[in-house]
């Protein structure tokens, strides 16, 4: 198949497409950087595109195309809501303008889409999006699946959850930098699952649903894992002598709320924010049985161990 590949400068949308040239496709790497190192993309074509106005020349570039997928679009808690509204939804609506008739839209959303106000417990895919965010991102991203849904019913959309890796550049990032006299704190009291998604497990979706039903889909490892012991695994595998130390939610919310505004006035990335407090305090699982029967992919297990390579 010809594939193109938007978002090919960043994390996920460059692993898409190492993993799509080494399956034998004809990959198109489309991205917002002027350029990138060929090895980020395995070698594929790069065109430098600002989806914000350049669709005369996306739609030449996505002529001929079998599949797209849109991987565009930041994952950052810390920017303003307009800043994802116009990645997400406007970069989105470009695509879909651009985007041949007969083309497969393999469209990356997220998990946040569901209600980030109550635990989400082996979610299914239609228990989201939400009708309404308390953040620009989740906003932003529940937006751009209903715009997806009703200009290409045809689309496959994904939702992975907490995407990790080698190559990662948020979740440990920040987990070592929340590391403080041997202890992490975590937002929330006691052990929790969550559901998290190696690179690897969504890349292996995205080439599963270039063909075959249309419609959402979760994205995750096999089963959900516990929350504390991955965060132990993890630091032990990095040679990190720290312990996670539950923090109340209240007190967590309230020192979520001194870092942004300290970030916000000092110009840096808030180690947390409201947004993880709600996302890391209660159980975050995903139902991926429709990825297993539907598509045919079958999600390998969580590795923590296999995470000192992040």
């Amino acid at each position: 198949m010809r594939i193109a590949v938007t978002g090919a400068s960043g994390y996920v949308g460059g692993a898409v497409c190492r993993a799509a040239v080494a399956a034998g496709h004809d990959v198109l790497a489309l991205g917002r950087r002027p350029r990138v190192d060929p090895r980020h993309v395995a070698g594929a074509p790069y065109r430098a595109h600002d989806l914000a106005d350049s669709l005369p020349a996306l739609a030449g570039d996505l002529a001929g195309t079998d599949a797209v997928v849109h991987a565009a679009g930041p994952a950052s808690d810390s920017l303003p809501a307009q800043a994802h509204w116009d990645a997400h939804v406007g970069g989105t609506r470009t695509v879909l303008a651009a985007l041949p008739r007969d083309a497969r839209l393999v469209h990356l959303s997220t998990a946040s889409v569901y209600d980030p106000r109550r635990p989400t417990v082996r979610a299914r895919e239609d228990a989201g999006p939400a009708r309404r965010h308390p953040d620009g991102y989740g906003t932003a991203k529940a937006a751009t699946e209903r715009l997806v849904r009703a200009t290409r019913p045809d689309a496959v959309i994904l939702r992975p959850h907490a995407v990790y890796g080698p190559g990662e550049t948020t979740l440990l990032p920040r987990l070592l930098a929340a590391v403080r006299a041997g202890r992490v704190l975590v937002p929330g009291r006691g052990p929790r699952a969550v559901s998290l998604t190696r690179i690897d497990t969504l890349v292996g979706a995205v080439l599963a649903v270039l063909r075959g039903p249309a419609g959402v889909y979760n994205v995750a490892d096999a089963e959900p894992v516990e929350l504390l012991a991955v965060i132990e695994t993890v630091l032990a595998a990095r040679g990190v002598r720290a312990r996670p130390l539950g923090l109340p939610v209240p007190l967590a919310r309230a020192t979520a709320l001194v870092a942004e505004l300290g970030a916000h006035l000092w110009g840096t990335t808030p180690v947390l924010t409201r947004y993880a407090v709600r996302h890391i305090a209660p159980e975050r699982t995903l139902d991926v049985t429709a990825l297993r029967d539907r598509s045919g992919y079958a999600p390998p297990p969580t590795d923590v161990l296999d995470a000192a390579d992040w």
